[in-house]
């Protein structure tokens, strides 16, 4: 009995070992293009999906009407919609970049069958091993539920909102002089 035991821990600690190994050793897919681990999609998603049930507020303090979702668009536009994207719009060059690829909020259902209090806890917490920061120390409270009320109502936004929801107008470029000045041709001269 005592042998299988043994057997057992020494087997253990061999797996253990053979893991360690395999990260360490540069064989685990770490790159963006990498194939995912297996069930590492799902190991990932149900730990954060319980982690959110048990922690995100239940209600919203504040109200979901059209000032909120005024309000909650500029946030978006300023914070979110370099990796999100806006409606109507194919998503940045960062975004499509990034595993795991942010979703489009404003393609198909986004997260409006979400609970507003899920995105908000998205917004204000992170998502570890993504590139979905934490907003905590950048908005206020206020400001992040504005944005996750936006996000749960987006299939319900006035054409008021989607208009706020566009990409600002670029900004004129001053052509670049190659540092040469040109002499000025003396008077007379034609």
């Amino acid at each position: 009995m005592r042998t299988f035991v043994l057997g057992l821990i020494f087997g253990a600690l061999l797996v253990a070992f053979g893991l360690y190994y395999y990260f360490v050793s540069g064989r685990a897919p770490a790159a963006v293009a990498d194939e995912p681990l297996p069930f590492e999609k799902t190991l990932a998603h149900g730990a954060l999906n319980a982690r959110i049930e048990r922690e995100m507020p239940k209600t919203a303090p504040i109200a979901a009407e059209e000032a909120t979702y005024l309000a909650g668009a500029h946030i978006y536009v300023d914070h979110c919609e370099i990796c999100h994207g806006l409606p109507g719009m194919e998503q940045s060059a960062i975004a499509r970049g990034m595993f795991p690829k942010p979703p489009h909020l404003f393609r198909g259902k986004g997260v409006t069958d979400d609970p507003a209090g899920e995105t908000y806890w998205k917004v204000r917490n992170g998502i570890r091993l993504t590139g979905m920061p934490s907003f905590q120390h950048d908005l206020n409270d206020t400001e992040m539920w504005q944005v996750s009320l936006l996000l749960a109502n987006a299939d319900k936004i006035s054409d008021a909102v989607k208009h706020e929801l566009r990409p600002p107008e670029p900004t004129p470029r001053t052509p670049k002089t190659s540092g040469v000045q040109k002499k000025a041709a003396p008077r007379g001269a034609a």
